[in-house]
């Protein structure tokens, strides 16, 4: 196997295993936020841990200096001892000279040392550095005596008492990597007949007492982790029996949000949590009441409605026969009679939208809504909303841009509802443009299909943005309504973009404008999660100030650098405006009477 390939299927597992560490810890983490009981288990166990943790660490380190104190101080007055008891031997025998008689005595006094002492000590005569050799050094073990240090002999030759220094003695001297065990060595200088000064040291090891310390040690341990599990078991049973009724509330209060309003806890006992249930029971019962009695409300008030709105077509139809008879013979009657036959039948074609806007809500709030939908080209549904507005701009003055893709924008709708939604938006926006332009917009993705409608009018506050789809609310109650709408037209836009599993959405800022997005999803079932839209507009805006014919709208790409302000702009008569198509695309060429006009 080649070095990159293998280099790839190490990254790859590498990758592999992050990914399972990642999601791992993500279930984990979620497991944590998504359990009380397991959080307070948990930060008892973290604190448990740490305290026995800080005790343990605390009692081991008072034991092991107790241990090394004590023994240290049996090392002290034992090799103090055996210091004067070699001093005394030495001293009472200043009558050998000869050098084989000062090797036996070095020979007999080690002995008399090992046998009055600890019996696990060592014992090291050695002569000093420089010394004439011509005396052996005495060891209880040779291989041991390496244990003996420069920096120690020095120590011991410069000072008039005993020298310690801790060292490591190895188990197995023969063998490097033999375990340890730790020991102190302790120096000292004594006078020998006729040689003179002598090294004398003691080894001691310290096994005995780090044997009995690991033992406290791993005792310790044992009991630490016999606490820490009492305590979790402990903080296990107190906290279920704490968060269980929780729990249960819990579960209760998402069953009585499903609409199961008969759900109610049980009371045990007369403690706390049984005060909460009785209290949470009566305002269950309470809730049941209330909304028993709102939804009896809500029934009558929408059966009178839908009574009211059948009701009235009858009187309605005759009253439009008699005012259509009226309004044809207009012509025949007085100035004042023909204004007043023409009054009566444009409030005739707003009470009939206003008995339709009724029964279509009614239709929403007893859930008899049904959606009919079709593959089709949204592009084809926007275009004919805009057609239906283009008379009304044309009376107001203002320009609208449609902006479409080249492509077919194919999706799962019903076209009466979203031509409806549009229409509405679109006629809005140009009720409060205020002879500004209005651009539409539509764009798709993968999973959805955004249709935004902008104009650059009053605009709106964000606290009647969030009014904005009430019933018969209205951000300025004395503006009038030049066209005649019911009040309930975005309500109703609201209602029918949920109804395909869709948002609508408003973003407006006095003096800037507004701007609606409606977003679909292609495809029946999808769940939308983004739009292919933003819904707050970038700066600059654009759009021309010109005033479109009767039935036409301008579609335009978006403008280049260059392009002239709507207020420099010339009004044209309509007679002089056409337009093209290409792509797609519909945008205005430039005349001779543009050119002339501008001159």
């Amino acid at each position: 196997m080649s070095a990159p390939s293998l280099r790839v299927r190490v990254g790859r597992s590498f990758r592999r295993a992050r990914r399972r560490v990642r999601a791992a810890v993500g279930r984990l983490t979620w497991r944590a936020r998504s359990s009380m009981q397991l959080r307070v288990v948990g930060t008892a166990l973290v604190v448990g841990v740490i305290t026995v943790a800080a005790l343990g660490a605390y009692l081991s380190s008072t034991m092991r200096d107790g241990l090394f104190d004590q023994r240290l101080e049996q090392i002290n007055v034992e090799s103090a001892n055996s210091i004067q008891q070699a001093q005394s031997l030495f001293t009472a025998s200043v009558s050998k000279t000869k050098d084989s008689e000062i090797q036996t005595l070095l020979l007999d006094v080690h002995n008399t040392l090992r046998t009055s002492g600890s019996p696990d000590r060592k014992i090291f005569l050695m002569r000093p550095e420089g010394a004439p050799s011509r005396l052996n050094d005495v060891s209880t073990d040779n291989q041991l005596a390496s244990l003996v240090s420069d920096e120690l002999r020095a120590a011991v030759m410069e000072s008039d008492g005993r020298e310690l220094q801790s060292v490591a003695i190895p188990r197995d001297p023969s063998d490097p990597h033999s375990p340890v065990d730790p020991g102190v060595l302790v120096g000292s200088k004594v006078q020998v007949p006729t040689v003179g000064v002598y090294e004398l040291y003691f080894l001691y090891t310290l096994a005995p007492e780090q044997e009995t310390l690991s033992f406290l040690q791993g005792t310790l341990v044992v009991g630490a982790v016999f606490v820490v599990g009492i305590l979790g078991l402990i903080t296990w049973v107190v906290t279920r029996q704490a968060v269980q009724p929780v729990r249960n509330a819990a579960g209760v209060a998402e069953r009585l949000a499903d609409g199961h309003l008969n759900e109610r806890l049980p009371v045990k006992g007369h403690d706390e949590l049984a005060t909460l249930a009785r209290s949470f029971n009566e305002m269950a019962e309470s809730l049941q009441l209330q909304i028993g009695r709102m939804e009896e409300l809500s029934l009558l008030q929408r059966r009178f409605v839908s009574d009211v709105s059948h009701e009235l077509r009858t009187p309605l139809t005759t009253i439009r026969m008699a005012g259509e008879v009226l309004h044809a013979s207009r012509d025949d009657f007085d100035p004042a009679s023909k204004r007043s036959a023409e009054l009566l039948q444009t409030q005739l074609d707003r009470f009939e939208d206003l008995l339709a806007d009724l029964l279509e809500i009614s239709r929403f709030d007893a859930g008899a809504a049904q959606l009919d939908a079709e593959r089709r080209d949204v592009r084809d549904v926007v275009n004919a909303a805009v057609e239906l507005a283009a008379p009304l701009a044309e009376r107001k003055g203002v320009w609208m841009s449609v902006h479409l893709p080249d492509e077919a924008v194919t999706a799962d709708v019903d076209p009466r509802r979203v031509e409806r939604i549009v229409r509405n938006l679109v006629v809005n926006a140009i009720e409060h443009a205020e002879e500004k332009p209005v651009e539409i917009t539509v764009a798709h993705d993968r999973y959805a299909v955004a249709v935004v409608v902008r104009d650059h009018g009053v605009g709106m506050t964000q606290e009647e943005a969030l009014h904005v789809f009430d019933r018969f609310w209205r951000a300025d109650p004395a503006r009038a309504r030049t066209t005649g709408g019911t009040g309930l037209g975005l309500a109703i836009s609201l209602e029918d973009a949920h109804l395909h599993g869709g948002w609508l959405e408003v973003w407006g800022r006095p003096g800037q404008g507004a701007a609606f997005r409606l977003t679909l999803p292609l495809r029946a079932g999808i769940r939308l999660v983004a739009s292919p839209l933003p819904l707050v507009p970038e700066e600059p805006t654009h759009g021309r100030g010109l005033r479109p014919p009767t039935g036409q709208i301008e579609r335009v790409e978006d403008p280049t650098e260059g392009t002239t302000s709507p207020s420099a702009l010339p009004v044209l008569p309509d007679e002089n405006l056409t337009f093209v198509r290409h792509g797609g695309v519909t945008e205005r060429p430039s005349t001779s009477a543009d050119e002339e006009q501008a001159r």
